[in-house]
């Protein structure tokens, strides 16, 4: 096992069973590291398809650029963000607005009023404020962006014409939704729907995001309109189309790499990964998505073949 990967996992162990008992960053000042350059990255993902697509692409990127680079499962956000913020993981894949709203909860409570928003620019305006502080660096957003999304039959927006949530809302049809139970709260998902398009959603039923569950429920008529995101990439195989957010009710979540600053935070990183900026879309990123889960393809494998076909890698990375 390489040694800086031990070193993590060790980490991680202590992060589990003591992080209450050491002092937060609060408490212990701001870090000031300058920028660094390591010769060998850890690139951390959060284990899900798309996280694992996305750090597979930096991996490769980061290797030709003269890196060595080690890829890291970690699993979720309490783990991965302090061991980036230590230096044990170099390099993670972030949603903006996801990750400014969690690292303000951090900084300033739970109840802390949200930070992320739909406007992209305030929004990377805040991630990096909150960052820089804990030696993260923040690096440019590209154009794919995983949102939620609100999903109908073809058959049902064909009906009533539905091409946005603004023409569902002024249709006055009443919605029963597939989505997690957390839907009916959160300011993004039902009250949201209610508040900003004016539709009526008569219920939650809680299957969960984007899940075949959720999707065969409105697929068979039980419910009318399904949460789910936009890289979903299975919509179509249960007869679904996405309801253009055309009021922007959703926040900018698109994805940004997040460095160490005191390991990665050099100008050679950031281009190495900068280059995904320019191709990388939304619906690239959900074709990835359908490769993994539905043609059970391996992360690693896409990733190269689709950073191969966009110029990116020379002589296989």
């Amino acid at each position: 096992m390489p040694r800086k990967v031990a070193a993590l996992l060790a980490g991680v162990a202590l992060l589990v069973s003591g992080c209450a008992s050491g002092p937060s960053l609060e408490e212990r000042g701001e870090v000031t590291a300058p920028p660094g350059d390591s010769k060998h990255l850890v690139i951390g993902s959060a284990g899900f398809t798309e996280s694992d697509l996305l750090a597979n692409m930096y991996a490769l990127l980061l290797k030709q650029a003269g890196y060595g680079t080690e890829l890291l499962s970690v699993g979720n956000r309490e783990l991965y963000e302090p061991a980036l913020e230590s230096g044990q993981i170099d390099v993670v894949p972030e949603y903006a607005a996801t990750f400014a709203d969690w690292l303000n909860a951090k900084k300033n409570g739970a109840d802390a009023e949200p930070v992320g928003s739909p406007d992209l620019d305030a929004t990377m305006k805040s991630l990096r404020a909150l960052a820089a502080p804990r030696g993260l660096d923040v690096l440019d957003a590209g154009k794919a962006v995983d949102q939620n999304a609100f999903a109908v039959t073809e058959a049902y927006a064909r009906k009533h014409r539905l091409k946005t949530l603004s023409d569902l809302g002024e249709s006055g049809l009443k919605v029963r939704l597939a989505a997690g139970d957390e839907c009916v709260q959160r300011p993004y998902c039902q009250p949201g729907l209610e508040k900003v398009y004016g539709i009526d959603v008569t219920g939650i039923d809680p299957k969960g995001v984007g899940t075949t569950q959720a999707k065969n429920a409105v697929k068979n008529g039980q419910d009318q309109m399904v949460l789910t995101t936009t890289t979903d990439a299975t919509i179509g195989e249960f007869g679904l189309v996405l309801l253009d957010d055309d009021k922007k009710l959703q926040n900018a979540d698109y994805l940004v790499p997040v460095v160490n600053r005191s390991q990665a935070g050099n100008a050679k990183v950031a281009k190495a990964l900068g280059a995904l900026n320019s191709v990388l879309t939304t619906e690239d990123l959900a074709s990835m998505n359908q490769q993994v889960d539905s043609w059970r393809r391996l992360p690693e494998d896409v990733a190269r073949t689709y950073l191969e076909d966009k110029g990116l890698l020379r002589d296989n990375g």
